[in-house]
């Protein structure tokens, strides 16, 4: 039997709760862009549960289809035409979750500007944001990198489905489909391991920011998700 790699893409979030602060407004507006980053990352958060349903539903579609013959075409392509759907689903999840992702990025930047405002006692922090900005375009990068890769997941996938509605279809070039998918999901797996190393590093440079800027804030880790 054939079995496709899957991916659930995760995010190793940390949310950040501010007990109080003091100091100059810029550690102040710092603070205040940073952690609505963290919630207008909350729409990528929010999908990947749907998305881990979606996917587990499509793979015992698939190898439904799988342990079909052709002279249960009717099954498969009926099957094949309900695996498709669920392809569909998938692209609109992971699109909000792009939204979402850009939306926190848009929201991070403006924390830019706003280094240039730190005094000079405050060297040691100016030089934790630099670190910081730096990281999260690296995240951010890291993170087209696996939106392509999963685009290009959904499209072969959705290819193989089309491919599944001709009852003519070679065996082959079924094969050479599976296998460009296949390879298509390793890339996704590579991309989502970068992405998750950048959030890793993103969030313990975030703390050592805010030890940076001295305010005092507590933290809870929020649940990780797994592949």
């Amino acid at each position: 039997m054939i079995v496709r790699l899957r991916l659930f893409m995760v995010l190793a979030a940390a949310v950040f709760i501010m007990s109080a602060c003091t100091g100059p407004s810029a550690q102040e507006e710092v603070y205040n862009h940073l952690e609505e980053a963290v919630k207008k990352e909350e729409g990528f958060r929010e999908q990947q549960q749907p998305l881990v349903k979606l996917e587990n539903e499509e793979q015992e579609l698939y190898e439904k289809i799988i342990d079909l013959n052709m002279d249960q075409f009717d099954k498969i392509q009926s099957l094949s035409k309900e695996a498709a759907g669920i392809v569909q689903e998938r692209q609109e999840k992971l699109e909000a979750e792009k939204e979402s992702i850009e939306a926190a990025k848009e929201e991070f930047d403006e924390i830019k500007p706003l280094i240039d405002e730190l005094d000079e006692e405050q060297a040691d922090a100016k030089e934790k944001a630099e670190a910081l900005v730096e990281t999260m375009d690296n995240r951010y990068q890291a993170y087209q990198k696996l939106y392509d890769a999963y685009n290009e997941a959904l499209k072969l996938d959705s290819e193989l489905y089309e491919m599944l509605q001709n009852k003519e279809l070679a065996e082959e070039d079924m094969q050479k489909k599976i296998e460009s998918i296949n390879n298509s999901y390793n890339q996704v797996i590579e991309a989502n391991e970068e992405f998750n190393q950048y959030t890793e590093q993103y969030n313990n440079q975030k703390k050592e920011l805010y030890e940076a800027l001295e305010l005092n804030v507590s933290y809870e880790e929020s649940e990780k998700s797994e592949e």
